[in-house]
């Protein structure tokens, strides 16, 4: 397996060097083809001659530079290189040392072990972050991952923001990294969301986070900024599924009133007209949320079985805008019956529209949180 670890620098003039030399010793112990991808954003301390210096012996070494745009503009120049390069696998991984590179073998055996996008995370039983943060830094942490995983949509993974992951090179071909518009850090949850959504399966392996000891952190408040809006922006454009189901419930409303008309016209009684037409008008509704409003999920069921999901789905819609009703009318027994059944359909629709989109055409790679201690293996840089 071609493996690049994809290095995004600016000013690692004092750790770049020593973080070569220390992956150099790491790849001794692995069988796979291991190279190194510098991205520098034309730091200005030198950080590329040093890199250029080191790769007059190591063929491995490679080194692109770019204009400063943000860490997510670098990680994606280095990603669409190192696959143009033949990569069958893609780490991210910061070169400061906050990423212990002994455990590249570990996330690395993820990945061979069926994972599809393996996370090195502070947020799993095992790993930590630096006990000696100041309470800001934690908080700001913390925040940031509550809200990848509770505004974003990601919220079976614990550690969406971290920084040190191993990605199998067919998910970011699916992914399309030309679409990932954001600059700085919140890259990390757009690539992870993508992932997530696109079917990908997500292992999360724990790692002890430590402080760099040379050079400055680069997380700034325009950074934390535009973190918290890509994190709107990615549930915002989710709301695009839900307008597309609302419609598709709505052509269903005008089949099921249609042809009830049409059956009962035709002399059927209104006790067998009513169950075809709401059957019909499922089946209508299944077919234009499976073609159309859930068309991009890739969902390894049989369409018989998501079929008959949908309508166990629509039963207990059914039975929740029917007890809306009932409950209703006996609350208020002189109110409106037109009202109470427009009530009704507002749970029923957001239940209706929970169920299908998580359990009829979800489609998410199985996120597994490994519990297994980070290993104890001192760094050796």
């Amino acid at each position: 397996m071609k493996v690049f670890l994809v290095l995004p620098t600016y000013n690692e003039r004092a750790n770049i060097g020593r973080m070569i030399s220390s992956l150099d010793q790491v790849f001794q112990t692995l069988r796979h083809d291991m190279n190194i991808l510098v991205v520098d954003d034309n730091s200005p301390d030198g950080t590329q001659d040093v890199v250029r210096e080191y790769q007059t012996t190591r063929p491995y070494l490679h080194l692109i530079t770019g204009q400063k745009q943000g860490l997510g503009k670098a990680y994606i120049r280095g990603m669409e290189e190192a696959l143009r390069l033949g990569a069958d696998a893609v780490f991210e991984m910061d070169s400061d040392f906050s990423h212990d590179p002994w455990d590249v073998p570990r996330l690395l055996k993820a990945l061979e072990d069926g994972a599809d996008f393996v996370i090195g995370s502070r947020y799993v039983p095992g790993g930590s972050i630096p006990a000696e943060w100041s309470t800001y830094r934690k908080l700001n942490s913390k925040f940031g991952n509550i809200v990848a995983r509770y505004v974003a949509g990601i919220y079976p993974v614990r550690d969406c923001t971290a920084g040190f992951r191993c990605i199998r090179a067919r998910v970011l071909q699916d992914v399309d990294l030309a679409t990932i518009r954001t600059q700085g850090y919140g890259f990390q949850v757009s690539l992870l969301h993508a992932a997530y959504i696109s079917g990908a399966r997500i292992r999360e392996i724990p790692v002890k986070f430590t402080d760099r000891v040379e050079g400055e952190s680069k997380l700034g408040f325009q950074d934390i900024i535009e973190f918290i809006v890509n994190a709107w922006s990615i549930r915002l454009r989710g709301l695009e599924t839900f307008a597309r189901f609302c419609v598709v419930g709505f052509s269903g409303v005008i089949v099921n009133l249609g042809l009830f008309s049409l059956l009962h016209a035709a002399g059927l009684s209104k006790y067998i007209a009513s169950p075809l037409a709401i059957e019909a008008s499922i089946l209508w509704n299944f077919t234009l949320n499976h073609k159309w409003t859930f068309a991009q999920r890739q969902n390894q069921r049989r369409t018989a079985i998501k079929g008959l999901q949908f309508n166990l789905v629509s039963l207990v819609s059914l039975g929740i805008s029917f007890g809306t009703f009932v409950l209703l009318s006996h609350l208020f027994p002189e109110g409106s019956p037109h009202l109470f059944q427009v009530c009704g359909i507002i749970p029923a629709t957001a239940v209706n529209y929970f169920l299908n989109s998580y359990w009829t055409f979800v489609d998410r790679g199985r996120v597994v949180s490994d519990g297994t201690p980070a290993s104890e293996t001192p760094s050796r840089h």
